[in-house]
């Protein structure tokens, strides 16, 4: 048996990502630009050396079908071989009873408008144009057979030699298949952005892990001296689409942070705006929004055959005002999209200042009924706002059960739902804010008014007994898609210990600037600069754990997430682990960091 030598194989891909350019160029200016029709699908298969029947054509543009994009075209040419001159021979010699190469006029036209994918005498006549037919009215089936492989060859080849010709096309990015077989790669922001805004576009490509991590302590500077400013002079007949969902930072018991994490998907390849902000809520106009402040970022990982297969594609890197965006090109797939916030201004926050304080959340009225405080009302308004992911004022099944999960760890089951419809208000089996406020009273009444359980909702979800927001911080994510309409679905809760993790250990090994400890080879410090946030990376490559010491007094304006200047951590063998992010105290001054990490002896 032979094998294929691996070292072949990515020619053979390389030439069939080039055939496919070359024929979907011959019909279409860009690759980015989608079949709209069968009729343009049928033109770019043959121009692919493909000869698609009816048949063929309704399998891949189904009932419903407004597009394809390059994507779905190499799909098709994959499942779709090219015909062989052999295999047009047998079908004709089936019917060739007498072996003379011959068939007669009327026999072929009875196979082509009767059997099969049936054709319009018109087409007939056309197809014995193009054959010779002898004064008996015969039909030289070879000869036409070598005529129609030949053509779909010349095609095929037409389209190659065109590419070839055309330098730029031969520049351009081709759909999702760069000019080598495809791999998953972080893609550089450079790309046009929605219309109206001009913006500051950093160098963020993330580095390969197999370049130098020699980088000097200047490369933030380095960074910002290479930005470009792009002014988007978008053309009129170019569409943006726009999507957003919401969501909130909830701080744990332990303080680890937790958020809902999201799916994206994308049709097709395209030029996207990614952008994550905390979100002001309605109730608050007079009163201090406390988590405005908080830092939001939102790591963007394409989805792989398995979680842990999947690849860090960007992270939002620049800021203005409270908005942290990524610009650049996505190529069409699913992506994970993993909210984050540092911790360095979302902490756990001390009771004893309110331990004896607390708001009325239910009360009695002059009939001796329950009711619910207006200040308890003003704060489930914002929770409602805060679960509503969508944004449309109602909550569906699966929006309440976020919360329910979060309080209970069980989700709402049917036939609790189904009750919900019939004693509250709801709008299209969505629960209305109307709606879930008597839901919460009734609980009320049912316990005589005790407000436990409400204290445990509320204080779930990061209030204080003042009924202030200050364990939690919501937060928007807005997607915008240049000519393709994204899809955004919330994912599942998660505390981002495994694949958030995984994400944000990779961009500061490949954004950040490494050096060994002092007198420890094989202990690396990875420290990525940002413009608005540093973070640490400690790789223990030893095969015995270790313990660092960090020293942080040397930092003007800074706050850590650990929440202390000097403190220690442990790194078990053969492990990285994130030492700490810091962020500037007040953004308005200068803010230095100069963290000293060392080896911590044990005695």
């Amino acid at each position: 048996m032979a094998y294929l030598d691996s070292s072949d194989a990515p020619d053979e891909e390389e030439t069939f990502y080039m055939q496919c350019r070359a024929a979907y160029l011959s019909v279409f200016r860009s690759s980015l630009t989608n079949i709209s029709s069968k009729r343009e699908l049928c033109r770019v298969l043959q121009l692919a050396g493909r000869n698609p029947s009816q048949a063929t054509l309704d399998e891949y543009w189904k009932m419903g079908t407004t597009h394809m994009n390059f994507d779905d075209f190499c799909t098709i040419l994959k499942k779709e071989w090219k015909t062989e001159n052999n295999e047009l021979m047998g079908i004709f010699q089936k019917l060739d009873t007498n072996g003379d190469g011959y068939l007669t006029h009327s026999k072929v036209e009875n196979l082509l408008t009767t059997g099969g994918d049936k054709m319009t005498p018109e087409e007939v006549q056309a197809i014995f144009s193009l054959s010779d037919i002898n004064k008996d009215g015969k039909f030289n089936y070879a000869e036409f057979c070598q005529q129609l492989v030949s053509t779909a060859e010349k095609c095929q080849t037409a389209s190659l030699m065109k590419l070839q010709s055309d330098a730029k096309l031969k520049r351009q990015n081709f759909g999702s298949h760069p000019d080598s077989p495809p791999k998953p790669s972080l893609t550089s922001a450079t790309q046009s952005q929605p219309p109206e805004t001009t913006w500051s576009d950093p160098d963020v490509t993330l580095r390969k892990e197999s370049r130098t991590s020699s980088r000097s302590s200047s490369a933030r500077s380095r960074r910002s001296s290479l930005s470009n400013v792009v002014t988007a002079t978008p053309s009129i007949s170019k569409q943006w689409h726009h999507t957003f969902m919401r969501g909130c930072f909830f701080l744990d018991e332990g303080g680890t942070i937790s958020s809902l994490q999201y799916k994206l998907h994308l049709p097709q390849t395209s030029n996207v705006t990614l952008s994550i902000q905390p979100m002001s809520l309605d109730q608050r106009a007079d009163k201090p929004c406390l988590w405005m402040n908080v830092d939001t970022a939102l790591f963007v990982m394409l989805a792989g055959d398995v979680e842990a297969d999947s690849t860090l594609v960007c992270f939002t890197d620049t800021k203005d005002k409270e908005k942290y965006i990524w610009r650049g090109e996505l190529k069409a797939g699913l992506y994970y999209l993993l909210p984050f916030s540092s911790g360095c201004k979302l902490k756990k926050r001390s009771r004893k200042t309110v331990a004896n304080k607390s708001i009325e959340l239910v009360y009695k009225t002059v009939s001796g009924e329950f009711d619910l405080s207006r200040d308890f009302r003003e704060a489930l308004s914002e929770i409602f706002d805060m679960i509503d992911l969508d944004g449309n004022g109602l909550l569906s099944l699966e929006e309440y059960n976020f919360l329910e999960l979060m309080i209970s760890g069980e989700e709402c089951k049917m036939g609790t739902w189904a009750i919900c419809r019939e004693n509250f208000d709801m709008r299209k089996n969505q629960l209305t804010k109307q709606g879930f406020m008597e839901l919460t009273l009734m609980e009320a009444t049912e316990k005589g008014g005790d407000s436990d359980d409400l204290w445990t909702l509320v204080e779930t979800m990061g209030y204080n007994r003042m009924l202030e927001l200050v364990e939690a911080c919501p937060f928007q994510i807005d997607i915008d898609c240049e000519s393709t309409q994204p899809s955004l679905q919330p994912l599942r809760l998660d505390s981002g210990l495994s694949i958030l993790n995984q994400a944000l250990q990779k961009s500061i090994t490949l954004e950040g600037a490494a050096k060994p400890l002092k007198g420890q080879d094989h202990v690396l410090i990875y420290t990525y600069r940002g413009e608005h946030r540093v973070s640490s990376l400690i790789v223990n490559k030893s095969n015995q754990k270790v313990t660092v010491s960090v020293n942080n007094k040397h930092n003007s304006n800074c706050c850590s997430s650990r929440g202390l200047n000097v403190f220690a951590i442990e790194v078990p063998a053969r492990t990285k682990m994130v030492c700490q992010h810091v962020l500037p105290i007040n953004e308005k001054q200068d803010w230095t960091y100069n963290c000293v990490e060392s080896l911590l002896i044990s005695k």
